[in-house]
């Protein structure tokens, strides 16, 4: 794992470009900053979407606006509102995200999140 120092910064994310994702129904725009092995994205899904596969890597995630249910393969369906967040590591979890009327989520993840 590489460390990086990150010198204090502010991030106005309305100025940082989008990049459109499209779901198996909706999009997904991502704005991105990355730091060595530390990724953080601010992401606006759309209404009606849902994610075009299921993904096992580990995030912080914490809902701004809206709501947002993670599907996980187990069957489980975990409603996320605007102030809620969930954590899990690499590995521990099979999840994909959907939206009825659109949210604003805060991710961040990285290698720090990998399963022992």
């Amino acid at each position: 794992m590489t460390n990086q120092a990150i010198p204090f910064q502010t991030t106005d994310w309305e100025t940082i470009t989008a990049v459109v994702y499209p779901g198996e129904t909706g999009t997904a725009r991502w704005r991105t900053q990355e730091f060595g092995n530390l990724r953080i994205r601010m992401v606006d899904y759309s209404a009606n979407y849902k994610a075009d596969h299921w993904c096992e890597k580990g995030h912080i995630v914490f809902c701004v606006e809206g709501e947002m249910t993670t599907e996980l393969s187990d069957g489980r369906r975990i409603v996320l509102k605007k102030g809620m967040s969930y954590t899990v590591s690499d590995k521990l979890s099979s999840h994909r995200s959907v939206t009825r009327n659109g949210a604003r989520i805060f991710i961040v993840d990285g290698a720090f999140l990998a399963s022992i």
